[in-house]
């Protein structure tokens, strides 16, 4: 993220008390009504979100909070945003101020999104926050609950809920396409670097549920529409290479859902694997995968009519669009419900229950997080 795991802890530490109540109002007016974003860390997933605004009709760049003001200057030179809207951790809190900032898009580790958060709504500006949305549920509670006080929006950034293949299989099923869903399986993993900071549980609050396996959490609840019910984990480490003496390499899980379906997941920090899902159902099927990446979606599937002589239908769809394209409609859509007063399809309570979920997984896999 551009820096230190030193800086982060500190910064981590930082208190939320002594804010400043702002006052708040939409602030990027002009014909063009374009939403201003400030962006709060300068890392991997910062550059993907950025680099999708350029390219969105009503979304822009009008802020940046780094801990490295050369990083950030030159960032700043790249987008157009001037030198007075470059801001530390320390002094972001002035943002209130700045009417060109109209909403923050928040990019740091895991343990940092409530914090920046709540400061950000305290300073009046509307909320996109990465997933996970916390590292804890009381966590996100509170940064709901601080949205709410300060009356702006908050949105998680989960981007696949904008992504048309995503939409499309949840479309044959709700449809009944498929018939009845029976069960669906899932996975996704990576092997992950020594020296990353998602190894770090003060950081990353957990393993590689946090960070891959809440896709394939959050996955299952959109494709089948509810809620699950029933919790089974478990946990294991492998590699004994040092990396894992904090968080866990490895967990799979099942969910159980008030249908009946049940859904089981998989995922790593200790090997590469794409990542997919697959649905069941009791006219056919249809898989993902992968699923989670930037771009190359693919959709593949199979059901039928049970009309006798009618051909079965075959989907083998690949999604062309290149990154950063899931990041241009995640801006898309947020910035449509800050300039239309909508709440986003992945608002702080749809971050909430997945948060609630990740916290029984480990439970019952006997993991305190």
């Amino acid at each position: 993220m551009g820096i230190s795991r030193r800086e982060f802890s500190k910064l981590g530490a930082m208190g939320l008390a002594a804010r400043m109540m702002p006052e708040v109002g939409f602030a990027a007016q002009g014909q063009e009504r374009k939403v201003g974003y400030c962006v709060i860390g300068l890392g991997t997933i910062a550059d993907h979100f950025m680099r999708g605004v350029q390219t969105s009709p009503n979304s822009k760049i009008t802020g940046l909070v780094s801990g490295h003001r050369d990083k950030a200057e030159r960032i700043a030179a790249q987008y157009g945003v001037p030198k007075s809207s470059i801001y530390s951790y320390e002094d972001m809190d002035k943002m209130r101020d700045n009417k060109t900032i109209d909403a923050v898009y928040v990019a740091l580790p895991n343990s940092m999104h409530a914090e920046y958060t709540i400061r950000s709504a305290k300073a009046g500006k509307h909320v996109l926050c990465e997933k996970p949305m916390s590292t804890t549920v009381s966590e996100a509670e509170a940064m709901i609950a601080a949205c709410k006080a300060m009356n702006v929006k908050l949105m998680i950034a989960y981007r696949l809920h904008y992504e048309p293949l995503n939409l499309k299989a949840v479309k044959l099923i709700r449809d009944g396409a498929l018939g009845t869903v029976q069960t669906m399986n899932g996975a996704f993993g990576f092997d992950a670097n020594p020296t990353a900071w998602r190894l770090n549980k003060t950081l990353a609050g957990g393993g590689s549920l946090f960070d891959v396996g809440i896709y394939v959490v959050n996955a299952c609840r959109y494709l089948t529409g509810e809620e699950p019910v029933k919790f089974t984990g478990v946990t294991s480490t492998i590699d004994q290479d040092g990396r894992f003496s904090t968080v866990e390499e490895n967990v799979s899980w099942t969910l159980k859902f008030p249908s009946g379906v049940v859904a089981t997941g998989s995922s790593t920090y200790g090997a590469q694997m794409p990542g997919y899902y697959k649905v069941f159902a009791s006219k056919g099927w249809l898989e993902m995968g992968p699923a989670y990446v930037y771009d190359g979606l693919r959709l593949r599937g199979e059901y039928w009519g049970g009309v006798k002589g009618t051909p079965n239908v075959l989907i083998d769809e690949l999604n062309q669009e290149k990154d950063p394209m899931h990041f241009t409609r995640e801006a898309n859509h947020f910035s449509e419900c800050v300039l239309e007063n909508r709440t986003p399809r992945s608002s702080g309570e749809e971050g909430l229950k997945d948060m609630e979920y990740i916290r029984a997984i480990y439970g019952a896999a006997g993991v305190s997080i």
